[in-house]
């Protein structure tokens, strides 16, 4: 009994610092370095309008500079899918795709941090770079006769009959028939991040893009196409720290 009387505050206390050491990294929000990957929904793109890569440093305790680079499908405002009696979908009238590619450098500002274990840390951000339009010609497969299909670039002055479009052409298809255009992006934001944890991070956020390139891009050859594309997107984040 007398040996029980040691050993249990022993064990107690051993318990505790080994629950501690668990849970240090809690509370805990100094790092230097912050990694991030991220899935993007914007009012032009689609289901799933791209994704983001972002890199940031520290500056001091409530500025940090960081590097991005967004992969992004814009659409032409006026874009409407339709679904065919075979019960495949695709745009009628769209000529192209549009992928942008946005290599970024910006500023984010905490303006309220979190309390520890608990709450939403607020930011704002701002950033600005070129972008690298990738212009791709949009396949879709159009029935020449009863028995004949052809897979080829929608051109309206062809396929001007709604009902013999079958679907879209292959995923990629005529990638390499593409043509580049340049141009250039910024955007600002507000960051909300949460969890509790130094090591990862969780965080939404959503934010205005103005986007501009040096020609018009022809995306419904029938409409109006457009130089400039401004969109509000918000973007899921999740990454991680060191």
């Amino acid at each position: 009994m007398n040996k029980l009387k040691f050993i249990i505050p022993l064990l107690l206390l051993s318990l505790s610092f080994e629950s501690f050491a668990q849970r240090e990294d809690i509370g805990n929000y100094e790092y230097d370095k912050e990694y991030m990957f991220g899935v993007n929904k914007n009012t032009n793109g689609g289901l799933i309008g791209g994704f983001v890569f972002k890199v940031g440093t520290r500056i001091d305790d409530s500025q940090f500079s960081f590097w991005a680079l967004e992969l992004s499908n814009v659409k032409n405002p006026k874009e409407t899918r339709y679904t065919n009696n075979l019960g495949n979908s695709y745009i009628f009238g769209k000529s192209n795709y549009l992928y942008s590619i946005r290599p970024q450098y910006g500023r984010e500002i905490i303006l309220f941090k979190k309390a520890p274990n608990q709450g939403v840390q607020v930011s704002a951000l701002a950033a600005v770079g070129p972008t690298f339009g990738l212009i791709a010609p949009y396949y879709i497969e159009y029935a020449v006769n009863r028995v004949e299909t052809v897979n080829e670039q929608y051109d309206a002055e062809i396929h001007q009959v709604p009902g013999y479009i079958l679907g879209t052409g292959y995923l990629f298809e005529g990638l390499g028939e593409s043509e580049f255009a340049f141009g250039g992006n910024l955007k600002a934001a507000l960051n909300f991040e949460f969890g509790v944890f130094r090591s990862n991070a969780t965080g939404l956020e959503l934010g205005y893009m103005l986007e501009g390139f040096t020609k018009e891009i022809p995306l419904i050859p029938t409409t109006e196409n457009r130089q400039l594309f401004q969109s509000v997107y918000f973007t899921f984040f999740y990454g991680f720290r060191q």
